[in-house]
């Protein structure tokens, strides 16, 4: 490739950027043009930002970059002007806390996480930790990476608006209190020591609300502003001979299962207690009664239907049908109002190439537990213990790794209305969501003491979270997604719309 053509080839993405980001109508008329164009000329050394978070993956479940982790993400808060950036440690791995005090007369919270997901480097196309730069169709340019998407895109954009702002020379019209953890991935276990502790409640107790930084944007143009989370328990059931007293305290050969119980087996009796035949209804005797959907919830639910594109959906999940084959706003009815008893992987035995003839000691079935509003992750553990006990698994081990409560903001709640008033000023009319259905510890801050309102925010796209491939969009070729810069200009509207 000659110089002169990558020469143009860099003009040509540079002016279509420029382009899509005078498509966002707020920031054509001129109150934020000085900003604009200071994340225009910091664009390169954002996303380098970015790329070289990725580089630095924290994995709580492998014990990995720490505390390496929690130091760099307090060194991108000061970076980014923050006063102070201090590592909190707690029972397991650290967080960071950290305010900046812009003398404004508001004060907001914001929630990062600096940890990812595992990772299998043979499962990607591409390096997941070296970040890499390449073109999607239908979308642009994209970086491909283990938390380009969840969370660090997003909060290097938001973090990238703080630069752009401040490298103009003006002040933050809000300031903001950082709460960033490293253990979102394994369920948070430590989130309520971080947030409770005196000095970080204290200075939350200020906030008009706390938000997560999001690329909220699918390739369609749609936007969703999710009013809350489900709740989670993370756990394993361990059934082994040790424990149980019955089969063997290790691993023999599988002619003895003539004579030997297996553990194995009695997991799998136990987990077939836990749900109906198919597997889609809850039958843990005395299970947490999840809130029924309210009409409000069903209105949006109807609305969101309507516009969203159920072929695909399936698409992306690469499913042909919904449980009972549910028309799709039932479909998605009971996504919003259902609690799930999940097995995320099963492990006992022997796994790898051809068989092995034996007969396991010891079996792990890794699960989640999905929680909807009047559930909690107490009541739902106890309930499961209790049944376990009654129907003869009293001796299968419940080892619970993490989760919390499931969250809810109302819709009229100042910091949502900010986000409606930012996005229809940039002419996109966004769908309104109950909840959504995975989670995340906003219940953190909703829940008594704080009781603040809490959500996700940011325009952008990016999509594989805890998949292979993860991507984040960079430049946007599609006229309805804002690439990065976009997604930094979409920061700078809230923050300042947030401090009216």
């Amino acid at each position: 490739m000659t110089p002169n053509f990558t020469t143009f080839r860099a003009a040509l993405a540079a002016a279509l950027t420029s382009l899509i980001i005078l498509n966002y109508s707020h920031a054509a008329d001129g109150e934020f043009a000085d900003v604009r164009s200071e994340i225009t000329k910091r664009h390169d050394e954002a996303v380098k930002r970015l790329r070289d978070w990725i580089a630095l993956p924290s994995i709580a479940a492998e014990d990995r970059n720490y505390p390496a982790g929690a130091e760099y993400m307090a060194k991108l808060a000061r970076d980014a002007g923050f006063q102070r950036a201090s590592v909190i440690k707690t029972d397991g791995k650290p967080g960071v806390f950290a305010t900046l005090d812009a003398g404004a007369a508001k004060t907001v919270g914001l929630y990062f996480m600096y940890d990812v997901k595992q990772f299998d480097p043979s499962e990607w196309t591409s390096s997941p930790t070296n970040a890499q730069l390449v073109n999607k169709p239908g979308l642009g340019k994209v970086i491909v990476g283990r938390g380009a998407v969840n969370q660090k895109g997003p909060e290097a954009a938001f973090l990238a608006a703080l630069h752009a702002i401040r490298g103009t020379g003006k002040k933050l019209p809000v300031n903001l209190v950082m709460v960033a953890e490293g253990e979102e991935e394994i369920g948070s276990p430590h989130i309520g020591q971080l947030v409770h502790s005196p000095e970080v409640e204290a200075a939350l107790r200020k906030c008009v609300g706390v938000f997560m930084p999001a690329a909220s944007q699918d390739p369609d143009g749609i936007v969703t502003v999710s009013l809350g989370a489900k709740g989670i328990a993370e756990l394993e059931l361990i059934s082994s001979g040790e424990r149980w007293g019955r089969g063997p305290a290790k691993d023999v050969h599988s002619s003895l299962k003539a004579m030997l119980d297996s553990p194995a087996w009695h997991l799998v009796k136990a987990l077939d207690t836990l749900v109906s035949a198919d597997g889609n209804t809850i039958t843990i005797e005395d299970y947490p009664k999840p809130r029924p959907i309210n009409d409000e919830e069903k209105t949006m639910i109807a609305e969101a239907s309507k516009r969203r594109s159920e072929t695909r959906q399936k698409e992306l999940l690469h499913a042909q049908h919904w449980i009972d084959d549910l028309p799709w706003e039932q479909a998605n009815e009971r996504l919003e109002s259902q609690p799930t008893v999940n097995i995320e992987g099963l492990v006992g035995g022997y796994t790898g190439p051809g068989g092995k003839t034996i007969l396991p000691h010891r079996a792990v079935a890794k699960m989640d537990l999905r929680l909807v509003p009047d559930m909690t992750k107490a009541a739902a553990v106890a309930a499961l213990k209790a049944h376990l006990a009654k129907r003869g698994f009293g001796d299968i081990e419940v080892n619970v790794t993490g989760g919390y409560d499931p969250t809810s903001t109302p819709a009229s709640a100042p910091l949502i209305q900010a986000q409606l008033t930012v996005l229809k000023r940039a002419g996109i009319d966004p769908v309104l969501w109950p909840r959504s259905a995975g989670s995340y510890p906003g219940y953190v801050f909703t829940s008594a003491p704080l009781k603040l309102p809490a959500g996700h925010f940011g325009l952008g796209h990016g999509s594989g979270a805890h998949a292979p491939d993860e991507y984040f969009l960079i430049e946007s070729t599609n006229d309805k997604v804002q690439g990065f810069d976009g997604a930094v200009l979409s920061f700078v509207d809230y923050l300042y719309e947030l401090a009216k």
